[in-house]
């Protein structure tokens, strides 16, 4: 059985993330915390994390 190694298509709101982090200095493991936590967040609200409000992260 094969496995897919193809990179999975981001969302350009992680992408944005990455690249600001990025420009900013942020290391390899700082970036990939941070995506994590949003990952979660976004997990925890059931949706997309550009579409949270503030009582979301109150929640969170």
């Amino acid at each position: 059985m094969a496995t897919d190694t193809s990179p999975r298509p981001i969302s350009p709101l992680r992408a944005r993330m990455i690249e600001d982090m990025t420009v900013r200095g942020f290391n390899e493991h700082t970036r990939r915390d941070y995506v994590r936590h949003v990952r979660s967040f976004a997990a925890f609200i059931g949706r997309s994390p550009d579409t949270a409000t503030a009582e979301d992260l109150r929640l969170f």
